[in-house]
């Protein structure tokens, strides 16, 4: 099986999470909370190009 075929694992448990609808109002609060932690979880995996420029030690 080539990586072409394999599900990423981590899309796969993110979407399951998306599908589930929320029973009450406190819970459809932690699924909100829980995509915005993905979402800035994954602008502070881009680089910005001055990043490039000015690499950390």
């Amino acid at each position: 099986m080539t990586s072409h075929e394999q599900p990423d694992k981590n899309l796969a448990g993110v979407s399951k999470d998306l599908e589930q609808t929320a029973v009450n109002s406190h819970q459809a609060q932690q699924q909100q909370q829980d995509k915005n932690d993905r979402r800035h979880q994954d602008a502070l995996n881009h680089d910005e190009p001055t990043d490039l420029e000015h690499q950390r030690s």
